[in-house]
């Protein structure tokens, strides 16, 4: 900065020649001099009150905005709303084929405590463990009296207990509301539902995750915020469900049976109206997975899907189907059923001993379920062909069906597909499935010949895929299967009015180190109604069936499953809207004359 000196020479000289006095100058320079400081000082202050305002200003703005968000709010916890504000909590509902609810969202709170609030902790304790008598009083109360300054109490609690939480008064104990996952009709459908849990938590909030069944298949769907308001609806009829879980839970009872599943299908679209497994849970409280012994044995374990057994005589119609749909033979050939027959050292007999004679028709074979003359039109197919037919039926892949354990219902396949395994798996031994791929097959014979896949979810229309049989070849399987009901193993079978059609399969079951047993079997009755034009196929599978009957102890599926079956079409039939075909008989005792 230049500086002005208070006695300037060019003003001195010219002052002093005319006899002015110098020192006028230099007071003048001093004067303005300090105006212009006071200028300065002047500027400075009012900018620094300037400052000073603004920031008031926007202070008291910022409280006022806030008081005014705080009086238009409901009242929070600061803690519960910090925690839980990024947790989403939307899940969409489920919904059976009606529009019916299976699964949905319910409101309930969690139960958390800040010890270094409470006023009496060991009351609070006492309070607690009669609320809640699964609590360890002992451990709470380390807790509570310890350095901790929150603690998990219960993370889903119903509005009773809440009550009484909130009768004990303490300012320690606090509540966050969540939603939590609720399935309103308990065990019904529990495998295809699965079930859900928690992921992301908080006080507040709680993730709900599908871990199960289609919860977990289609996780991302129903966890999607855009389908809030849009269910997923599945293909399943609850009243069906409930009257198929009925029966079924009966005769797996009076049979003595260790499991039981069945699958009602409908042979046009594919869709799964009901899927059963016994036994079974309530996903409302899903028990914990079983971390030893045999899978099976767990009420998680969903037979349908995971079971893979070795299905029995019921592979039979596909072999004679498939002969007959080659051109090898039609239902009248008669086929060589003469004994022993010898394979790679084996002998093929027929159940119990039997025999046949030396000749049936490819119609009695299958009505006779005898092992020889399915071996023998085996032998006619080829391996090659065999394989490719089974694989065009869906028998050597996992389904499709739109359920996470279905994914690891594989068929066990032979390693070398050899002649000898060939003719066993022409009567369903040495190759092993799940019913669901049981019903996938018999619903192509049941529709004229065309591979359905199976689904879980509501279909509009017929999904036909390709075309495995002709539909002359499956006319012909389904009119063996009638007789099989109307003259064969499956007498028990026939429901009047429904003109019921399908095949018996009694297999010994595997043991886990190699080997069968003498006692224990798996026994099936697949089957489809009505026989002349098929809409469902039922399958019905037993695990380890007996009952005492006609003097004898009693395994196979003639006496265990197929009444079963039975009982299970007549009451499913009405439920789904068919009508019984009943012919009008003649009146004993009365005869119609002229006048």
């Amino acid at each position: 900065m230049i500086r002005t000196p208070l006695r300037p020479l060019a003003r001195i000289l010219p002052a002093r020649a005319k006899g002015e006095n110098p020192d006028a100058i230099e007071r003048e320079n001093i004067r303005r001099r300090h105006e212009d400081m006071q200028d300065r000082a002047r500027n400075r202050a009012e900018g620094r009150l300037l400052m000073l305002g603004l920031f008031f200003l926007c202070a008291f703005v910022t409280v006022g905005a806030r008081m005014g968000l705080l009086a238009t709010s409901e009242p929070a916890e600061p803690l519960t709303s910090a925690v839980g504000a990024d947790i989403a909590n939307q899940r969409a509902d489920i919904v059976d084929r009606k529009g019916r609810v299976l699964a949905t969202n319910f409101e309930t709170f969690s139960l958390y405590a800040q010890p270094r609030q409470m006023v009496d902790p060991q009351a609070v304790v006492a309070g607690l463990a009669a609320i809640f008598p699964d609590l360890d009083a002992r451990r709470l109360l380390r807790d509570f009296t310890g350095k901790r300054k929150f603690v998990w109490i219960k993370k889903k609690i119903s509005p009773e207990q809440k009550q009484a939480v909130h009768d004990l008064g303490d300012p320690g104990l606090l509540f966050g509301p969540r939603e939590m996952r609720l399935y309103p009709n308990g065990r019904l459908a529990a495998h295809v539902l699965g079930g859900a849990g928690f992921g992301k938590e908080g006080v507040s909030a709680a993730e709900v995750i599908g871990v199960a069944g289609v919860e977990k298949q289609f996780d991302g769907y129903l966890r999607d915020p855009a389908n809030s308001g849009k269910p997923l609806q599945l293909s399943l009829d609850l009243s069906v469900q409930a009257a198929a879980e009925r029966v079924l839970l009966g005769g797996m009872k009076l049979m003595s049976a260790k499991g039981a599943t069945s699958i009602l299908m409908n042979v046009h679209t594919g869709e799964v109206v009901s899927m059963v497994s016994l036994p079974d849970f309530d996903p409302n409280d899903r028990p914990v997975p079983a971390l030893q012994g045999d899978p099976s044995d767990s009420p998680l374990f969903n037979r349908a899907v995971q079971g893979v057994y070795e299905l029995g005589s019921t592979f039979k119609i596909f072999t004679a189907a498939q002969a007959m749909d080659l051109g090898l033979v039609n239902a009248e050939t008669p086929i060589n059923t003469r004994r022993p027959l010898i394979q790679s050292g084996h002998e093929i007999g027929e159940f119990n001993n039997k025999h046949y004679g030396p000749e049936l028709s490819v119609s009695m074979v299958i009505e006779k379920s005898s092992n020889v003359g399915t071996a023998r039109l085996a032998q006619m197919i080829g391996i090659d062909r065999q394989r490719q037919f089974f694989d065009d039926l869906g028998l050597l892949e996992a389904t499709g069906l739109e359920l996470i354990e279905a994914q690891g219902g594989r068929p066990l396949v032979p390693r070398n597909w050899g002649v000898l395994e060939m003719m066993t798996i022409s009567f369903g031994h040495g190759l092993s499935a799940t019913p669901m791929h049981l019903a996938a097959g018999y619903a192509a014979i049941a529709n004229g010949g065309r591979y359905v896949s199976p689904t879980i979810l509501k279909q509009d229309r017929p999904q036909y895929g390709p075309r495995v049989l002709s539909e002359d070849s499956a006319a012909a399987a389904r009119q063996m299967l009638r007789r099989v009901v109307t003259h064969g193993t499956a007498s028990f079978g026939e429901v009047p009015g429904y003109a019921v059609a399908g095949k018996t399969g009694t297999a010994d079951k595997p043991k886990p180190k190699g080997g069968y047993y003498k006692d224990k079997v798996i026994t099936t009755f697949a089957s489809m109604f009505p026989a002349h034009d098929p809409e469902f196929v039922l399958i019905v599978t037993l695990d380890e069936p007996s009952i005492f009957a006609s003097g004898k102890l009693r395994r196979t599926a003639g006496w265990t499953a197929v009444p079963v079956a039975a009982e299970m079409i007549e009451r499913l039939a009405p439920l789904l809207g068919m009508r019984p075909a009943v012919e009008p008989g003649q009146v004993a005792g009365i005869t119609l004359t002229s006048n």
